[in-house]
């Protein structure tokens, strides 16, 4: 019998957003999200089913994320960025999904990507130093992605980027989590001093992109198929298009009641009031549309075992960035509308738009890169991104 996913999280909302509070005290999300994450079967939705996991379509992983981010944004960072790893560790040599896997299939993993670190070759593997920042809900992973340069070897002058998984005993966490947006997804710094990571914990980027991962052989599903970077940066946009249905949903709620203090009128019959309601409604249909019909195509392509041409993979790449930019332009014009009340601590608003701002500081979710990326392509320039 197949699992309502969607459902599940309709159920959780309230809750999510009742504690939405307190995980911003805490800076991190709260345990108790965390384990009802976990019962509800969201961390398994994109893991192997080998390992236990669901394997579910994409498009069902991101309508849970929205549909958290919706109640609580901080939640739904957390649940996209850690849920994908259990996607990319599937790609993973199978001696590393069973080093993280074989006694607790429900262990996380946190990541930051950015490859900040110094790597070293070494017998057998990699040494490598250095701080990492950024690490979504690391408080709860046993493991973490870090990213890095393998320095060139041989007549090769060009490094090689791959994700380092490290253990928990090999890294420290900086509590540096000091911020206005996004409180609750305890996004800490990861600090390591000289550890070993064996070869077979190693994940190539030019592996992910090319779709032929070591973990291919053993998790042949469709869903493995999907280039790295399609699935990564939508994990880190996602999120935005909930947050722009709960503030147009925060802000309906407020419009439909509020009598405007100046002249006693009813703020739901001012015309600025309508047009607000109707551009944010039309964009977030228009993300979401674009969000399925990319990984339709996809996971099309992936099931029938045929290319992902390169022209469609850097659309989709921009179309990812470009949906933060549309959301946060939306929650702008619904904040403007609601007027100097907007502003207070209170507001059902402001979180909302503290938080879109925040995920729009991503490093995906800035559209110029691909942006610049896919004009030069329609110019019959060559592709500059590999992160596709």
């Amino acid at each position: 019998m197949s699992i309502d996913f969607v459902a599940r999280a309709r159920e959780l909302a309230p809750g999510l957003a009742a504690r939405s509070a307190e995980g911003d005290s805490l800076r991190r999300v709260p345990d108790a999200t965390i384990a009802e994450f976990r019962d509800a079967g969201f961390f398994r939705m994109l893991q192997p089913s080998r390992w236990g996991g669901h394997e579910v379509d994409p498009k069902t992983f991101f309508d849970v994320q929205m549909t958290v981010a919706a109640a609580c944004p901080s939640s739904a960072w957390v649940l996209g960025v850690v849920g994908v790893h259990a996607w990319q560790l599937a790609l993973f040599d199978l001696r590393a999904q069973e080093d993280v896997w074989a006694k607790d299939s429900s262990v996380l993993v946190s990541s930051s990507y950015a490859p900040t670190g110094k790597v070293q070759r070494v017998d057998g593997g990699y040494r490598i130093t250095g701080r990492w920042s950024f690490s979504s809900g690391c408080d709860h992973g046993q493991w973490v992605f870090l990213g890095g340069y393998v320095p060139p070897e041989g007549d090769s002058k060009t490094p090689d980027m791959r994700t380092f998984l490290v253990p928990r005993s090999d890294y420290v966490i900086d509590d540096n989590w000091h911020v206005a947006g996004l409180k609750a997804t305890g996004s800490k710094d990861i600090v390591v001093e000289n550890a070993f990571v064996p070869e077979h914990r190693t994940h190539k980027l030019i592996d992910g992109y090319k779709r032929s991962s070591p973990g291919n052989a053993v998790n042949p599903a469709p869903l493995f198929k999907i280039p790295f970077g399609q699935i990564f940066v939508r994990s880190v946009s996602t999120s935005a298009i909930g947050m722009a249905q709960g503030a147009l949903d925060a802000f309906r709620d407020v419009a439909s009641k509020r009598v405007a203090a100046g002249d006693a009128s009813k703020v739901a019959e001012d015309p600025s009031t309508q047009l607000a309601c109707a551009e944010a409604a039309a964009a977030i249909d228009e993300v979401k549309l674009v969000l399925y019909r990319n990984f339709d195509e996809m996971m099309t392509a992936a099931r029938a075992g045929s290319e992902m041409p390169i022209d469609r993979r850097i659309r989709f790449r921009y179309d990812s960035s470009m949906a933060v930019v549309k959301c946060a332009a939306a929650i702008d014009r619904l904040f403007t509308a609601s007027g100097a009340r907007a502003i207070f601590l209170n507001s059902p608003l402001l979180r909302y738009f503290l938080d879109v701002h925040a995920a729009r500081a991503h490093y995906a979710n800035n559209p110029d890169k691909p942006g610049r990326n896919f004009g030069a392509t329609q110019l019959t320039l060559k592709n500059a991104d590999f992160f596709l």
